[in-house]
């Protein structure tokens, strides 16, 4: 009973296969069979010569793949390829031995028909379409190139990258061109190394490659080596620009420094305020009691003359003390119409008592028609005292400091120039000064954060500024705001006057 059930199951699994499948003795007879080319029903196969059933030149040869398997004791396949309506049809026969020992029981076939090669070839161009298409809409330039630097693939992000167009790429370009200095053998040495993902691989390497004017770009780069086999044939990289992320990266530490800076001028404003409350009690006192003085005692004139020295000197300290204020004084980056005049003013009171100035000869040129400047004054406060430290830094303490102002109104802005008596600027560092934490000053003795600060003031104020310079003849440094604020979209980076 349970021998018919299997033998029942198993006739069954094969009337449900759908593909032709035979089980052949050695003597070429079929001993189960489920063929659906033929109308004879797979019970009638049962019993007769594969050749009676199977025979046709059209498909592969079951006698013949029988025969072999019966004497190798092996596995064995063969196709036959045939156009039928307008393509061409490939059936492939698959025969396996049934083994008793060493003997050949039996011969398992089975045959397959493959999608006919006008449809496999359209699958394959569809995936080279696909693939072709995922290359050229990549967002990163991806160039490969064979053993010999010809270029193969320059896909369109590569072209904005490097500059040369495609097609000038496939035919004309080496990749040895696009990197600097012999940078080539160096990441063919990375790539044969187990240093960056393993052999063949390299992955986010910083490179300067060259642009096809020659300007260097900073890339981060992935790469690989195409093998066939051990044999390399190809490299390919992809090549991410880096110049959008650096400029963000640079605007972020600019802001960062400036929240730095604010940071400090409020601290710096806290403890002016609590100062001057301290200095402003006792200088009341000294100029009270010294007019009381002066009013209820008749005094000898050297001795009236004495106090009056005092009571000036009083005065002087409180209206020091009274600018110190004004110029710490959180206006919470309120931009409004303010005097330049009076910021520069402001600032050189404070300053000129400074040991720093007692020898250097200050001059001023200030236009009394000047219109006011739509300004933050606590920002406009910080600019002018950093201007004038470093002149006065650069000049050693002696010279002569001279600051003019002008207004410009046919183009809406006020002009403010600030120059020394120093030892100039040389050349090769005119360029830097305005890059954050560059400073030409010893270590320890500055940040170089001072005059990218007054870049960004004058920047988010829509003006502009510049440093002129000669060796040995002083440095002016001239910085054009405007009278009345600028949209964002209309606001200045002033990049050509660095």
């Amino acid at each position: 009973m349970q021998a018919e059930r299997e033998r029942e199951i198993f006739h069954r699994a094969i009337s449900a296969f759908p593909h032709v499948f035979a089980v052949i003795s050695p003597d070429f007879r079929i001993q189960a069979a489920r063929c659906r080319f033929t109308s004879m029903p797979d019970a009638e196969m049962v019993g007769r010569l594969c050749h009676e059933v199977f025979f046709s030149r059209r498909e592969p040869c079951v006698e013949c793949a029988v025969k072999t398997v019966r004497e190798t004791r092996r596995p064995a396949w063969s196709h036959r390829s045939d156009e039928v309506s307008g393509s061409e049809k490939i059936s492939c026969l698959y025969a396996y031995p049934l083994l008793a020992g060493e003997e050949v029981e039996a011969v398992v076939t089975l045959e397959l028909d493959l999608p006919p090669r006008t449809r496999v070839e359209e699958q394959l161009q569809r995936a080279n379409a696909l693939l072709r298409n995922l290359i050229v809409s990549a967002v990163d330039g991806v160039i490969a190139a064979d053993k010999k630097g010809k270029v193969i693939i320059f896909n369109d992000a590569a072209a904005e990258i490097f500059g040369y167009t495609v097609a000038e790429a496939l035919e004309q370009l080496d990749v040895r061109r696009i990197y600097p200095g012999g940078l080539e053998r160096e990441i063919m040495r990375q790539l044969r190394s187990e240093d960056h993902g393993g052999r063949g691989k390299l992955r986010s390497y910083q490179v300067e490659v060259l642009h096809r004017d020659g300007a260097r770009i900073p890339i981060n780069l992935n790469a690989a080596i195409v093998y066939e086999g051990e044999r390399e044939v190809a490299t390919i990289g992809f090549f991410h620009d880096l110049r959008e992320t650096l400029r963000m990266k640079k605007e972020l530490e600019k802001t960062q420094l400036q929240l730095l800076q604010s940071e400090k001028m409020a601290s710096l404003g806290k403890l002016a305020a609590g100062v001057a409350h301290q200095l402003n009690n006792p200088l009341g006192g000294i100029t009270l009691f010294t007019k009381l003085v002066l009013e209820d005692y008749d005094l000898p004139p050297g001795a009236r003359e004495d106090l009056g020295r005092v009571l000036g000197d009083a005065e002087r300290c409180r209206e020091t003390v009274k600018e110190l204020l004004e110029f710490t004084r959180q206006t919470r980056h309120l931009m409004r119409p303010h005097d330049i005049n009076q910021a520069i003013s402001r600032t050189l009171f404070l300053l000129k008592s400074q040991s720093l100035f007692h020898d250097i000869e200050i001059e001023t040129a200030l236009d009394p028609q000047l219109p006011p400047a739509v300004s933050d004054i606590q920002q406009l406060n910080h600019m002018f005292m950093n201007i004038i430290l470093n002149a006065a830094q650069a000049m050693g303490g002696k010279g002569r400091l001279a600051v003019r102002t002008q207004g410009v109104p046919e183009s809406g802005h006020v002009r403010i120039e600030i120059s020394d008596s120093g030892p100039g600027i040389p050349p090769e560092v005119l360029p830097h000064i305005f890059e954050p934490f560059f400073t030409t000053k010893e270590e320890g003795a500055g940040t170089g954060l001072g005059l990218s600060l007054v870049y960004g003031i004058v920047e988010n104020h829509g003006g502009r500024i510049k440093a002129l310079s000669e060796p040995g003849a002083g440095a002016t440094f001239v910085i054009e705001m405007p009278i009345t604020p600028k949209t964002e979209g209309e606001r200045t980076r002033g990049d050509d006057c660095r």
